[in-house]
C-alpha cells in the first residue's frame, strides 16, 4: 500500500528578512523546498514593484543554491489564468509570496486557476513561503489592516478573506517592531480563530503538520484565546476598548516549537 501524500511545510516570515548576510530565514525556506534541487516560484502579486522585487529574490535564492527560480507576475487577475504562470507553479517545489499589500494577493489570485494550482502543489508536498503581506495572507481570515495599538478595540483591525493555507489561525507580521499586540488581540476576538501568531521581523515559523519551529533573530508571540474567560464584545461600539480576560501568552525565540493542535509550547 502506498503512503498518503503529506502537504508541504509553510514558512511564514514576519517581514524585513535578511537578504544580504547569512539569510538564515530564506536559507531554511530553500532547504525545505529541496535545497540545491529546489525549483522556486516567486509570487509578486503583493508588491507594486514586481520587476525589482522579483529580481531581488532571484538573486538571493540563486545565491543560496536553488536549482531554478521563476518569477510569477500577476499584476491583473487575468494573469492568474496564463499558461506560462501555471506551468511555473506546477514545476515548483517551493512557492514564495513577497511582501507588499496582502489584499492584492487575494484580489489577483484567490479563486483563479493559479490559486487552485498553488493549493494542489501544496497538498502534493510543495513548500509555501511568504514574508510580510505573504505571511498575513496565510490564514483563511487575514488581517487586512489596522492600527498599531497596545489596547484592542473593534476599529483597531480590519479583517478579510485570506488564502487558507493555515485555517483557524490569525497571523500578524512586523510584530514587535510595530507594536501590534492590540490589533492581534482584537482580531482574535472578532473572528473564529483561537490562536494568534505575532511574528517579528527577520523571524519565521516553519509549520510542518501540527507543529511549528521558530527560526530567525526575533521571537514569535503566541496568543491562545481558548483559555479566555470573558470579553465585552456584545454591545460594544467600534471605538470602545475591548476587555479580554484569561488569555494565555507565549513568547518563543529561535529553536522553540509549538503544537498547534494541543496549544502547547515544546521547550
Amino acid at each position: 500500500m502506498g503512503t498518503e501524500q503529506q502537504p508541504g511545510s509553510l514558512v511564514i516570515i514576519g517581514g524585513a528578512e535578511d537578504k544580504e548576510g547569512d539569510c538564515l530565514v530564506l536559507r531554511e525556506f530553500v532547504r525545505a523546498a529541496g535545497g540545491v534541487d529546489s525549483h522556486i516560484a516567486v509570487m509578486t502579486a503583493a508588491t507594486s514593484l514586481p520587476g525589482e522585487v522579483g529580481d531581488e529574490y532571484i538573486r538571493v535564492f540563486e545565491r543560496l543554491g536553488a536549482k531554478r527560480v521563476d518569477v510569477v507576475h500577476t499584476e491583473r487577475r487575468e494573469d492568474s489564468e496564463r499558461g506560462d504562470n501555471l506551468e511555473k507553479v506546477e514545476a515548483a517545489t517551493g512557492i514564495f509570496f513577497t511582501g507588499g499589500d496582502q489584499s492584492r494577493i487575494v484580489d489577483c489570485i484567490k479563486g483563479t486557476p493559479l490559486d487552485e494550482a498553488i493549493h494542489r502543489r501544496h497538498r502534493e508536498g510543495a513548500v509555501i513561503g511568504g514574508t510580510s503581506a505573504g505571511a498575513a495572507m496565510m490564514p483563511d481570515e487575514m488581517i487586512v489592516g489596522g492600527s498599531s495599538v497596545s489596547n484592542p478595540s473593534v476599529d483597531a483591525v480590519e479583517m478579510g478573506p485570506g488564502m487558507g493555507f493555515l485555517p483557524g489561525i490569525v497571523v500578524d507580521q512586523h510584530f514587535a517592531q510595530r507594536g501590534r499586540l492590540g490589533r492581534l488581540l482584537a482580531a482574535l476576538v472578532l473572528q473564529p480563530a483561537v490562536i494568534g501568531l505575532g511574528i517579528d521581523e527577520n523571524t519565521a515559523i516553519i509549520v510542518t503538520g501540527d507543529e511549528f519551529e521558530v527560526v530567525g533573530a526575533g521571537s514569535i508571540t503566541v496568543v491562545d484565546e481558548t483559555t479566555a474567560t470573558h470579553n465585552n464584545l456584545e454591545g460594544l461600539l467600534k471605538d470602545e476598548p475591548i476587555a479580554l480576560c484569561g488569555v494565555k501568552l507565549h513568547i518563543l525565540p529561535q529553536g522553540y516549537r509549538f503544537n498547534l493542535k494541543t496549544h502547547t509550547p515544546m521547550v
